[in-house]
């Protein structure tokens, strides 16, 4: 990674962003909606046709958001340690990706499957619960499976991400103690499942979702390895602020192009769970924890 090059571009992206230039710093590019589970919250995977797209399909797509002035990049699925197009796999879309420009690449996986050797900068392991907890959304035997492909990955930048829901808000607290114990993790990020079509019963209550934000910025002031700043969580409470969710564009499985996430286009921004929506808003008012947490996570 270009660390003076990144250092150079961050702060000249932000002063543009502040003029008026809304272009994306980060893209998340759905490499496949094929998948090895059928979580209960998922909105995405497709057991019936799955869609692989081809190498030469994502190059086009990763310069097109480099293009954009996307500077980092998340590859979701579906799994994205299941896709391939011919020899090639993840691994080589993140080599294509560096080779490209782009400062970082980050995967984000259910770890269901052995992912050792991975040449990602980052990796991000969907982590719902402990337990019972986790196999509430994801299905049985997933939370045994986690366990055992995370210890043996070897990954020394591996973070959990767990979206609350309805089944599992009862058990944030033991999933942040559980992170911050266990060696194979650097820290957790938290976000509240945003109802999207069909997945309204999972929704978390309004005062529940304040009480559980709450919790866990005494976690994050306790020193537990929590990505979220205290700035970008309180903004989550209600979603009253100004959503500059242009900071990240999507491109989906089937090739669709969003110039922000689709909870915009389907009119439940008001909803909305996903914290990094917080973080954004925080980080265009120069809040210093938010900016430290980016850093982070980032450089």
């Amino acid at each position: 990674m270009n660390k003076l090059g990144q250092m150079m571009y961050l702060p000249l992206w932000w002063v543009r962003a502040v003029l008026g230039r809304r272009k994306p710093l980060q893209s998340v590019v759905f490499i496949s909606d094929r998948c090895n589970l059928s979580c209960k919250h998922c909105n995405v995977y497709n057991h019936l046709a799955p869609v692989d797209k081809t190498f030469a399909q994502i190059e086009e797509e990763l310069r097109y958001c480099y293009g954009l002035g996307s500077r980092f990049v998340d590859f979701e699925g579906g799994e994205p340690f299941l896709w391939r197009d011919g020899e090639r796999d993840v691994n080589d879309l993140c080599r294509l990706a560096k080779s490209i420009g782009f400062y970082s690449c980050t995967i984000t996986t259910n770890a269901q499957m052995p992912f050792d050797g991975s040449v990602a900068d980052s990796i991000w392991v969907s982590l719902d619960g402990v337990g019972e907890y986790h196999e509430r959304v994801r299905g049985k035997g997933t939370f045994a499976r986690l366990e055992k492909n995370i210890a043996s990955c070897g990954c020394r930048h591996l973070s959990a991400n767990m979206a609350i829901n309805s089944l599992n808000c009862d058990n944030v607290a033991q999933t942040i103690e559980y992170v911050a114990s266990n060696p194979a993790f650097r820290s957790i990020s938290l976000n509240f499942h945003t109802p999207f079509p069909g997945t309204e019963d999972l929704e978390v209550p309004h005062d529940r979702r304040v009480e559980t934000i709450d919790m866990i910025i005494s976690y994050k002031k306790k020193g537990y390895p929590i990505m979220n700043s205290v700035s970008g969580l309180r903004k989550m409470k209600d979603n009253d602020f100004v959503m500059r969710c242009w900071m990240t564009n999507f491109i989906f499985a089937d090739g669709t192009r969003s110039p922000q996430c689709i909870g915009y286009e389907q009119g439940i921004c008001a909803k909305c769970g996903f914290c990094m929506a917080g973080e954004e808003s925080a980080v265009m008012e120069l809040r210093p924890d938010t900016i430290l947490s980016g850093l982070r996570l980032r450089v």
